[in-house]
């Protein structure tokens, strides 16, 4: 069952040397705006933020009720779909990377978009920040 568009926050706590990985991800679309972040800045740096107008913004050809569709759920091709090796940005994840730069707009974007903090740390998400 497919549930786009949805807005993720993901994380994976506790991984390589003691350190969790945390991103927000647009790879599925997107429906609402977040924040990622830990519960204190003492514990870690990182925010995390998504707030753009990407429902009002998006391409005419993504859009749907209450969301912005990822170029995949539309046009199902190994181009947006990153089902290739050699997976790259397109037009469409660089309208969701422009307008939420610490977000992923595309299966392979890890270089930008994922980020660490101390095993241990507390994290909120917040919703329509």
């Amino acid at each position: 069952m497919d549930y786009s568009p949805v807005t993720l926050a993901e994380y994976a706590l506790n991984q390589f040397n003691n350190n969790d990985f945390l991103d927000i991800s647009l790879v599925d679309g997107f429906n609402i705006p977040m924040e990622f972040s830990p519960a204190s800045a003492d514990e870690c740096s990182v925010r995390i933020r998504c707030t753009a107008d990407i429902i009002g913004q998006c391409p005419n050809e993504l859009r749907t009720p209450g969301g912005c569709n990822n170029p995949c759920t539309v046009f199902k091709t190994a181009e947006y779909c990153c089902t290739s090796v050699t997976c790259g940005p397109t037009n469409y994840s660089r309208f969701f990377k422009d307008r939420c730069s610490t977000s992923y707009s595309y299966p392979m974007d890890d270089s930008t978009s994922t980020f660490l903090c101390p095993g241990g740390t507390s994290y909120k998400v917040v919703f329509c920040p």
